[in-house]
Order: structure tokens, then sequence, then C-alpha cells
């Protein structure tokens, strides 16, 4: 009973401690601009379990105390210094204090010496990209729904206009209905209602103008005060640069970002490996690549930069998408008229070569193939690499354990040591990849390695899609991961 009442009154004051860690969450991010993460996930619009047990896998995957009540005690702290806007992660100076801590004086002391580069700065940027959402489908939907949760103040990107091919005072209802409840990702924590008189919807305090349009270059966009905005193309009608130009024709467009892989000359990027490439000043059209090549990439180079790739195949096991039939009938494509939920089956991905845009080292190594699957979302990539210098299960886990905790693939990369993962534990989760630790296998030669890569193909995406508009809008704020 002693034991009982001991770990109850324990976890009370955890919760407790938690509940007060929200208030300053709120303060630093409606305030400051100051976005606070743990290992990568979000704390912003969480519950006080949600943030305990995020506190509790970052001391699995750091082996250290990762203590909620230190969280709060460095969030002050932070809120009470001037820290320029910045996404920091508290999982790691968390961790950092448990290690460090006693070398200094207090928390501010602390605080001021990790984040001295934030101190008294400038923001990063003070401009502020408008967006269009160009289709409000699965991704145009959960495009919208981070785009409205990351807003923040409005200091970064803003939401202002949807495009889709009617907007009559029933069809706005319908759209509200789906950005409202998701069977798969659930229902959406805010204050969503629709506009019928003006055609908009009031989305936390957002006003997004329903715009109905069959031709973009139809659109003046700047009547609804909207100028040199990023359309965020997710019909995936055009792919070349001729038909994706014709939202240049747009009055009050500047840029254009595909989600989907883009032909011609466009740049394919998957943000984290390859977004420095980019010749800002001068492109205007952008490719956010695949969900797949998304997931594949950030795997690709941790192994291409640390053992070197000879040749491999990619084998994808992909969730059924809107594409496919859900009972028997035609469909022009080999295999996909079949009922999606009954069969897998076997299709074509241009995953392998569309990597090789991103890695350009990696032309004419890599084979692919895809088996869609009866599960609604959350994708699996199998990767089997031959590599040039020989290597262990354990030294591959490393190599990945290591990119997911720094560098430059922490957003890309979740590592999760879990021997009981599977597919729906992965719904929700924003980086492009998880790595499955257990899961890794290595030949008896030590050359040949295999690893297993789950990835939420529409929200992993979504996030990759948003961190390459900011970059493209020039708004992203400091980091400290």
């Amino acid at each position: 009973m002693e034991n009982f009442d001991k770990s109850l009154k324990e976890w009370i004051n955890d919760e407790k401690a938690a509940t007060e860690l929200i208030n300053v969450i709120g303060k630093l991010w409606f305030d400051k601009s100051i976005e606070l993460i743990c290992l990568r996930s979000q704390l912003i619009d969480r519950g006080p379990g949600k943030i305990l047990n995020k506190h509790v896998r970052a001391e699995t995957i750091l082996n250290k105390s990762v203590r909620i009540q230190d969280s709060l005690i460095l969030a002050k702290a932070i809120l009470a210094e001037d820290i320029a806007p910045a996404r920091i992660d508290i999982g790691r100076l968390n961790s950092e204090w448990t290690d460090e801590g006693h070398n200094y004086r207090n928390a501010n002391d602390f605080i001021l010496n990790k984040l001295k580069e934030f101190v008294g700065a400038p923001p990063r940027s003070t401009r502020t990209q408008d967006v269009v959402l160009y289709g409000f489908g699965r991704i145009g939907r959960l495009l919208a729904r981070e785009l409205i949760k990351i807003a923040g103040n409005g200091s970064q990107l803003r939401l202002k206009a949807i495009v889709t091919r009617t907007n009559s005072p029933e069809d706005i209802k319908k759209r509200i209905s789906l950005f409202r409840k998701d069977s798969v990702h659930g229902a959406f924590n805010g204050v969503a209602n629709e506009d019928l008189e003006n055609k908009c919807f009031h989305i936390n305090g957002h006003i997004i103008h329903m715009i109905a349009a069959t031709n973009p270059e139809d659109i003046d966009y700047t009547q609804y005060g909207i100028k040199d905005a990023l359309v965020i193309d997710n019909t995936g009608v055009w792919r070349d640069r001729k038909g994706l130009e014709r939202h240049l024709k747009s009055t009050g467009v500047s840029k254009v970002l595909l989600t989907a892989p883009g032909k011609d000359d466009i740049p394919n990027v998957v943000y984290g490996v390859n977004q420095n490439t980019l010749n800002l000043k001068d492109e205007q059209i952008f490719s956010a690549a695949s969900c797949t090549t998304n997931a594949i990439v950030p795997g690709l180079q941790v192994i291409q930069e640390n053992l070197g790739i000879i040749k491999g195949h990619i084998e994808t096991i992909h969730s059924y998408t809107n594409d496919q039939n859900l009972l028997d009938n035609y469909h022009k494509k080999s295999r996909r008229g079949r009922s999606a939920p009954l069969n897998m089956v076997i299709t074509e991905t241009g995953a392998g070569s569309a990597a090789a845009k991103a890695i350009p080292m990696l032309k004419g190594k890599l084979t692919s193939n895809a088996v869609r699957v009866p599960t609604p979302d959350v994708s699996l990539a199998i990767l089997t690499i031959e590599v040039e210098k020989e290597t262990t299960v354990d030294q591959v886990n490393q190599l990945f354990l290591q990119a997911a905790l720094k560098g430059n693939l922490i957003e890309q990369i979740r590592y999760s040591n879990s021997t009981e993962f599977v597919s729906s534990d992965g719904i929700g989760d924003s980086c492009a990849c998880i790595f499955d630790m257990p899961a890794t296998k290595v030949s008896e030669d030590g050359k040949t390695v295999i690893i297993y890569l789950w990835y939420d193909n529409e929200f992993g995406y979504s996030s990759q899609v948003i961190r390459l508009a900011k970059h493209i809008g020039q708004v992203k704020s400091y980091r400290y991961y």
C-alpha cells in the first residue's frame, strides 16, 4: 500500500509539472514565437499525459534521466530571457542539464550559455509567406491542419486560400466537415467553421478564402489580399514545368511547390538532404518528390556517407491510396483495378530513380518496386543494400541512432527501439521515416545491409512539405536540436 501511494503521488506531481509546462509552452509560442519540442516530437497542443510520454521515450532513447520538472525549470528560464524566435529541443537541453547542470549557478545561466547565439539576436527572418493550397484532398487537408497548428502569431507561413473546382455552399460544408474529422488522423483539435456568405473557412482565427477555379491562370489572388504567394499544388494534375507555370500566370503568385515527383528539370527536393542546392533567387517551381522518396533518401544518405553504396533494391510495402478501386473495376494501370481493401497489389514506384535526384552518386545503383496493401496509412520501405565497407548490425543501428539525435537529418529520422512497433504506431509521426532498430539485418560477410523504414505516407510527408515551404519562403527560425 505504501509503494502504491508513493508511486501515485509521484505521478500526480509529474502531471502537475506537465500541466504547468503546457502553460509556459503556450506563452513561449504565442508571445515569443519560440517552439519547444522533445526529440522532434511536437509539444504544442498536447496534453499532460502525452508530454510525460514524450519524456519517458526520450529517457529510453538517450539512456539517461529526462525529468519533466527539469523541462519546466528550463522552459521558465527560456521565457525569462531575451531569446530570438527559435525551435528548441527541450529534450536535448534537459539531457544536457542532467550532465552539465552542476557547472552552472542556475538554469538561467545554463540557458544563456546554451542558447547564446539566440540571446538578443534579431529574428532569423522577418518575412511572412502567404500560402495557397491548390487542391484539398488527403494531403491538402493535412497541410491545412499543420499550417494552422504551426501558425503561432502568424510570423512565418500564412494560409490565405484554398482552391478547388467548385465552391458552392454544399461543397464548402462538405469540405470543412472533411477537415474537422478524419478517419485516420482523428478530429481537428480546434475551431473550424464555414462562412457561406463570404465563401471562407474560419479556423482558429484564420480567415481562409475558398476559391473555385478550373484554370490556375484565371485567378487574381490580390483581390483576396494575397501577394507573392507560394502555391502548394497537391492535385498532381500538372507535374511538368509547362503545366505548373500556369500558376505563375496568376496575379499574386511568386513560387510553386508540387507535392509529387516533378518532371523535366524541376528540382526534386527531399528536405534535410538537398534543399541547400536550390537557387531560391531564380527558381520558381519546386517539387517535394514523393512520400516514399522522402522516406528512403535520409536512410540512403546515412548508409552512403558512412558505408558507401555499391547497389541496392528498395521494396515498398505501401498503404492503398485513392488511386485504387474499393471494388474490382476498370483501371488504366495494371493490377490496380482489383479491390484495394482485399488485395496485396504489386505496382511500380519510381523511388529508386527519384532517390538519385537527391543523391546524384546513386544514379543507376538502385532498383525499386512496390506492393500496395490493405491498410489506410503508414507504409514500410525495406532497403537491401550492398555496401563498400564491412559492418555489423550494432554498427548500423548506432549510425542511425546518431543521425536521429544530431546532424542534418534529425527532423527526418526517428529512431525506434521497440520490438512491438507495428504500422498503426506510426500514424501522425512528423518524421520522414522511422528506423526500426530491432529489424536490422546484416549478412554474414558484413557487406549486405537490410534496414526497415516506416513512414506515415500522409502526415510525415506533409510535414516534409511544410519544412520545404518554410525553406522556399525563407521564413525559418533559429534551431537548437
